[in-house]
């Protein structure tokens, strides 16, 4: 029996088939470009090559992947800054633009303005909108929608099911955009300007580091041809985090921007060594900032010697004070060590030009540019403004305790000065054991002496685990730019983690940053959030509580068991469900349950590793949990995972981190008891 032609679903269908191969035929349009004669030279050919190589990628038609999601019918015209529309106009909301061989869209972009009251419009403010469609989907396919009419009044509001399926969905693989979900308070923050900073405060499951993802990929929409000069980047915590998220963006047809580490960023050394907690915290301090500038400086000397200039017959004497003049004019500038070292040359070569002058010479530029390479203008500037080089610096002060006590005088105490001096001095910046606190000393460094470049819109997600030198560090990335901090305070599991967001933003150079909190929890089910938050008085008693919004309320347990094979049987029965499953547990108790799935015969993956159709259980240590999810997650021992950390408050902070990566359930194994923090109320 056929499908009536007039059957909703099928002319939905239809469009679905027409727009994919509108999607193709724009491809092929692009692959079928020939560049031989359009182009001055071989320069501009690669150049424009890999443009035409970005953009067929950008092109690609994701088939598991709705090419739209979303329908919109509009009463009148969305308004006359936008033209395309007409009284009863109707656009179909997607991840990317596509248009019919006429120019005409068939589908537009989730980030262009007339698709704004797709994730905005209410019963209370339909923004114009008469008919708002969701769709369902299998595998790329529609199966399903639901109308809700904005317009008519006579139709009350309700939640929508389609949109909850989507979020309850499992998820297999890399972390998925969640532009078809985006809710009123999220689509706000991803709209919000690229000329202001954005810090965005959010407990686990309020969809944060989705949120900054899709905020870069709106301003790239909104702002391309400067993002495009200027450059963008993702900041995560660690490679397995990135790993994770690296799809949500060229999902989204965005293939340009750049994802990296703190660790990353500062990568001057090789990192062979740990600091201790208390070093780690000292170096990672504001105040070593102060010290490292006064110790760069201190190679700067008075000059006590005149410069004598010899050209040809002539002898040109700049008097050791006009020198020390010319010093302290530059250091009164405040420019980069390096620079002003540059520029001292020049300044010297100028007032020899002066006395030229003023004995009837004509000299010109180039003989500026002469005099400024001189022999005596370079030893001058060599005995005055040295060169230095910023880890040679740096390894004099960990390495150097006389050294360390004259620059740090009155900014760090004696027993902080002892904290980071190396017991054993390294002989050379290649044999020193540097540490990952280490590294960023040596970018602050850097700095001092040649400035870092910035980017227009820099992305730092997990912020609340970075040192204050850390955040200076990012901060250099885009001092002429702006970011969207992402964090949670309560996720802080790191020694020097963030005490507020303020104090934050200020080592970022972004004092002046909104600050926004999400409190609306999509991804975590109501029971497990629930029982977490039992921990926020202990770890962050200011912080809002997240209250889920999701009506499955999720398989949550709390089970006894005697050993490693009761885990395994918890693992074995959460992968009856379709998605994905993780082992969360304290680093050192990862090897013995490593065995124990090894020895059941169930195979597992590293964090950050793709899950497939036949492995779908991830072991994760509990350091590496952090912006991670999976559908299903087996628990062990949170009393292991408290213990693993140098203090209780960190240790309960990374258990909270721990239990609250369920997507759809969580089943909390211990044979030993469990924190008290936890345990006072029985759960099932």
């Amino acid at each position: 029996m056929s499908t009536p032609v007039d059957d909703p679903l099928s002319r939905e269908r239809s469009h679905l088939s027409a727009s994919r191969s509108a999607l193709r035929a724009m491809r092929e349009d692009v692959e079928a470009l020939d560049i031989t004669d359009v182009t001055a030279n071989w320069v501009n050919a690669e150049v424009l090559a890999r443009q035409i190589e970005e953009r067929i990628k950008a092109l690609a038609d994701l088939s598991d992947t709705p090419l739209f999601f979303g329908r919109l019918d509009y009463l009148h015209a969305p308004g006359a800054e936008q033209a395309e529309g007409a009284d009863g106009e109707r656009f179909y909301i997607g991840r990317r633009h596509v248009h019919d061989h006429d120019g005409d869209p068939m589908v537009i972009d989730w980030r262009a303005p007339v698709s704004q009251p797709f994730y905005r419009a209410s019963k209370k403010d339909p923004m114009d909108v008469a008919l708002r469609r969701r769709f369902g989907y299998t595998r790329g396919d529609i199966t399903a929608y639901e109308d809700e009419h904005l317009s008519d009044p006579a139709e009350a509001a309700r939640t929508s099911k389609l949109l909850q399926q989507e979020i309850e969905r499992p998820r297999v693989g890399p972390m998925r955009d969640i532009v078809a979900t985006i809710q009123p308070e999220q689509d706000e923050i991803v709209r919000s300007g690229l000329s202001g900073t954005v810090c965005v405060q959010g407990g686990p499951g309020t969809g944060k580091t989705a949120v900054g993802l899709h905020r870069v990929a709106y301003l790239l929409y909104a702002h391309r041809e400067r993002l495009a000069r200027t450059g963008t980047l993702v900041i995560g915590p660690n490679r397995s985090f990135l790993q994770y998220i690296e799809q949500v963006l060229p999902a989204l047809g965005e293939l340009a921007v750049q994802q990296a580490t703190v660790d990353d960023l500062v990568a001057h050394v090789e990192i062979k060594g740990t600091d201790d907690a208390t070093a780690a915290v000292v170096k990672g301090d504001a105040r070593l900032a102060r010290v490292l500038r006064r110790a760069l400086y201190a190679h700067v000397t008075m000059p006590t010697e005149p410069v004598v200039v010899v050209r040809g017959s002539r002898r040109w004497r700049i008097p050791a004070y006009e020198l020390e003049e010319l010093v302290r004019e530059l250091l009164d500038r405040d420019i980069r060590y390096g620079a002003a070292r540059e520029a001292l040359p020049q300044r010297i070569a100028h007032a020899v030009l002066v006395q030229m002058e003023r004995s009837g010479e004509a000299p010109d530029d180039r003989v500026q540019d002469a005099v400024a390479r001189n022999s005596a203008v370079k030893a001058a500037v060599k005995a005055v403004w040295p060169a230095v080089d910023p880890a040679k610096l740096v390894l004099r002060l960990l390495s150097d305790a006389e050294f360390l006590a004259v620059h740090a005088e009155g900014i760090l105490d004696e027993d902080e000065q002892k904290a980071i001096l190396w017991a054993k001095p390294a002989r050379s910046v290649k044999s020193a054991k540097w540490s990952a606190a280490d590294a960023v000393l040596i970018d602050e460094a850097t700095d001092l002496i040649q400035r870092t470049h910035s980017l227009g819109h820099v992305v730092l997600d997990e912020a609340q685990d970075l040192s204050p030198m850390q955040y200076r560090a990012v901060g250099r990335r885009c001092t002429t730019g702006s970011a969207t901090v992402l964090g949670d305070l309560a996720q802080g599991t790191t020694p020097w983690a963030t005490r507020g967001w303020q104090e934050a933003l200020t080592h970022l150079g972004k004092p002046e940053a909104l600050v926004e909190e999400l409190t609306a929890g999509f991804r975590v089910p109501t029971d497990v959030i629930t029982y977490a938050s039992r921990l926020l008085p202990h770890i962050a008693p200011g912080l809002t509580p997240v209250v889920s919004i999701r009506e499955n309320p999720g398989h949550f347990e709390v089970r006894p068991v005697s050993g490693p094979k009761d885990v395994v049987e918890a693992c074995r029965e959460l992968l009856r469900h379709e998605g994905s499953t993780g082992l969360i547990a304290a680093d050192a108790r990862v090897p013995e349950l490593a065995e124990a799935l090894e020895q059941a015969g169930i195979p597992y993956l590293g964090p950050g590793e793709e899950t497939t159709v036949d492995t779908r259980l991830t072991l994760v240590p509990a350091s590496l949990a952090k912006g991670l999810e999976y559908d299903y997650v087996v628990l062990d021992e949170p009393r292991a995972v408290v213990d693993g950390e140098p203090d209780e408050r960190t240790g309960l902070r990374r258990l909270y981190v721990a239990l609250t990566r369920a997507v759809s359930g969580l089943i909390v194994t211990h044979a030993a008891g469990l924190p008290p923090q936890l345990a006072s109320t029985t759960l099932r």
